[in-house]
C-alpha cells in the first residue's frame, strides 16, 4: 500500500537527472507500462507452468500498486511539468530511470489452484490476455504520439 511515508522515502525525479532530454515525461510512463507488462506476463506465464509443481505458490506483479504509483507520477507531472516516482514496499525506482518489482503471492490463485486446475488456469490466461492488451495499448499511443504533428516539426 502507498503511504505518504513511501512517496518521501527514495522519491526520483527522473525528466531532471536520469532521461535524455528526448523522452518525455508522458513518454517514459507509457515505457513503464509497457516494462511492466513485459515482466508479469513472464510471471504469469510461470505461474501456469509450474501449476502442477509440489507446493506451488502463484504469484502476480502487484498491479493495483503500480497504477497508484503511475496516478501519483501523472499528477505531478500535470502540476509541475515533472515525473517524481516513489518506491513502495515492492516497487522500487532505481537510478537508471528502470525499476525493479517484487512479484507477491496471487491468494485468489492459489485458492483456485487449490479447488480446480481447469478455473486456474482459465484465470491466468484472462490476466494474460488483459495484461498483453495494456501492453499493446501503451505501445499504440507510443507510435501515435511519435507520428504526431507537434513531434514532426522537432
Amino acid at each position: 500500500m502507498i503511504t505518504d511515508e513511501s512517496l518521501n522515502k527514495k522519491s526520483k525525479t527522473l525528466t531532471d537527472q536520469y532521461c535524455p532530454p528526448a523522452v518525455d515525461n508522458i513518454t517514459d510512463v507509457l515505457i513503464m507500462v509497457i516494462e511492466f507488462a513485459q515482466a508479469r506476463q513472464k510471471v504469469l506465464a510461470n505461474n501456469i507452468r509450474l501449476a502442477d509443481a509440489p507446493d506451488f505458490v502463484p504469484s502476480d506483479l502487484p498491479c493495483k500498486q503500480f497504477a497508484a504509483v503511475l496516478n501519483i507520477a501523472l499528477d505531478e507531472h500535470i502540476e509541475n511539468s515533472r515525473l517524481l516516482l516513489a518506491d513502495t514496499e515492492n516497487i522500487s525506482f532505481l537510478t537508471s530511470g528502470r525499476f525493479e518489482i517484487k512479484p507477491v503471492t496471487d491468494e485468489r490463485a492459489q485458492r483456485l489452484l487449490r479447488c480446480s486446475r481447469e478455473k486456474y488456469i482459465h484465470f491466468q490466461v484472462e490476466k494474460i490476455v488483459e495484461n498483453a492488451m495494456n501492453q499493446r495499448f501503451a505501445a499504440q499511443l507510443i507510435r501515435q504520439k511519435q507520428q504526431s504533428p507537434a513531434n514532426l516539426d522537432s
